[in-house]
């Protein structure tokens, strides 16, 4: 017999010129997901460009920061006491950018906390409860879409 998780994670990629969602999937909250999920989200990022990705502290890992280089993926991510960012990232004004933009992140995760409904989610399964966070990240795309369309 195996058990239901007692509780999902629900990670977000951003675009930070305009906060739209453009990646989510949900995992089961075991305390390590976060940057296997920021991983296998980045691994879906169409284009041989570069891009950056900016993050909290808890992802200032030396393995997370070499994945992300390997993949193409410039990390600005907030730096710890010791960190593994150094100056090559820190010194541009782009990192400074990300940092403050990153925090825009939190919008979504409110709005589906509370608009959506997904505080307490009424389903089990990684795979159901993943479906009901991909459909709120699309509603609140379309709602973040009107409201720049507006401005």
């Amino acid at each position: 017999m195996t058990r239901q998780a007692v509780g999902y994670a629900g990670h977000v990629l951003m675009e930070n010129r305009n906060g739209i969602a453009v990646n989510g999937c949900v995992t089961q909250a075991d305390g390590y997901a976060e940057p296997q999920a920021a991983l296998a989200m980045v691994e879906e990022i169409p284009g041989e460009h570069r891009v950056t990705l900016g993050a909290d502290k808890g992802y200032d890992r030396k393995e997370f920061v070499q994945e992300l280089r390997d993949h193409q993926v410039t990390p600005h991510i907030a730096c710890k006491q010791t960190s593994i960012i150094d100056a090559r990232t820190t010194r541009h004004p782009g990192y400074v950018i990300s940092q403050q933009k990153r925090k825009r992140v939190e919008e979504i995760f409110g709005w589906v906390k509370t608009v959506a409904g997904l505080r307490k989610t009424r389903h089990r399964g990684v795979a159901r409860v993943g479906w009901m966070f991909t459909f709120a990240l699309a509603a609140y795309n379309l709602v973040r879409m009107r409201n720049l369309a507006a401005a």
